[in-house]
């Protein structure tokens, strides 16, 4: 932007989509909702693009907590330039409503679309209109494709997919352990991967594409004696699905209040991006990259690299394989909103065509 505002501002009119999404740190539920936080106004930086080469449509994608009020009014209202608004959402739809955009907005279940996992994000879906209320709600277009999307995709049409229909093909049971071969560390292990006679829909659609073995990531942690011990009394105490209660910590004698054991007959909980929130339906361990990212609707020929794990200081300036999935929007998801700008395109395309020889006849 302070470099490049003319170059970018020569791209007006000539770009069909920006898609981004915002740090959210600032907005998570998860964490302290600080209006103050710096990287809540990353979202300024990003209109300040779209006032410059307004596209023809706008996605951000963010938690859902971006649509929620913040407890401190005060600090909302210096967010959102003083304004008594529900959320940082609305201001934004409001500057963007400013711009000439038509703004779609609402919370999207990522298992609405296939994605084996409850995942819930605040969504806009912006179009320029020179006319808002001849405009369709893109957010309930959005909503009323996902039973054909997953049956384009032989997903089930009555449930969601499951846990267990994601990830069964990954577990230790059964499978020979062998050096893991892309880490720079020492001493970890990986299984051999064996491939299945017949794969269920849904591990179907993630392994199109890749016909190979050497599945990358699928590095297993080195868990200490009293860390497994610890996980089977996990295992045993915990509601599958639900975090552990307080009454759960107490017996398993643990603070951390985020510990979920995956339920293997439902979708699984957000994943994040901290691998120990998460422990394996039947293995007394947590994820690996590569299942996490399959819980992700990541296809199994992504390849992710760098670090897997980091911490401390250095969590503000790496960005390792664990993050690099939990941070990231399903693909999925990323492809329903693909097929809908397409098939919106198309719509505008066609209308125009029609006024055209109208206007010739």
């Amino acid at each position: 932007l302070s470099k490049y505002a003319d170059e970018l501002g020569k791209l007006s009119g000539k770009i069909d989509l920006i898609v981004g999404g915002p740090p959210c740190q600032g907005f998570s539920t998860a964490g302290k909702r600080d209006p103050t936080d710096p990287r809540n106004k990353m979202t300024e930086q990003y209109l300040s693009v779209v006032g410059l080469v307004r596209p023809n449509f706008i996605i951000i994608e963010n938690v859902a907590g971006f649509d929620m009020k913040f407890d401190d009014e005060l600090s909302g209202k210096l967010l959102t330039g003083g304004g008594n608004l529900k959320s940082y959402a609305e201001y934004i739809a409001i500057r963007l409503s400013g711009m000439g955009y038509k703004v779609s907005s609402g919370l999207i279940n990522c298992a609405d679309f296939g994605v084996p996992q409850n995942r819930m994000r605040f969504l806009m879906i912006c179009e320029k209109s020179n006319d808002a209320s001849k405009t369709p709600n893109l957010i309930d277009k959005l909503k009323s494709s996902c039973l054909n999307f997953r049956a384009k995709r032989n997903l089930p049409a009555d449930r969601y997919v499951t846990t267990k229909e994601a990830i069964s093909d990954l577990e230790l049971s059964g499978k020979k352990l062998i050096p893991c071969a892309d880490t720079v560390a020492s001493g970890f292990m990986e299984q051999q991967y064996v491939c299945l006679d017949n794969y269920g829909a849904y591990q179907t659609q993630m392994r199109k594409g890749f016909d190979g073995l050497n599945l990358n990531s699928m590095r297993l942690a080195r868990h200490k004696k009293e860390t497994i011990e610890y996980f089977k009394k996990v295992q045993k105490i915990c509601r599958p699905g639900r975090c552990l209660s307080i009454k759960e910590r107490k017996k398993v004698g643990t603070r951390k209040h985020s510990t979920t054991v995956l339920d293997p007959n439902a979708p699984s909980p957000t994943i994040t991006t901290l691998p120990d929130d998460i422990v394996h339906y039947a293995e007394p361990r947590i994820l690996t990259v590569r299942e996490s990212a399959r819980l992700q609707s990541f296809p199994d020929w992504f390849e992710f690299r760098g670090k897997y794990t980091t911490g401390g200081k250095m969590r503000k300036h790496e960005c390792p394989r664990y993050t690099q999935v939990g941070n990231a929007v399903p693909p999925l998801l990323s492809e329903a909103l693909g097929e809908l700008i397409l098939r919106r395109v198309r719509s505008k395309l066609r209308t125009k065509v029609r006024r055209k020889k109208m206007a010739t006849a």
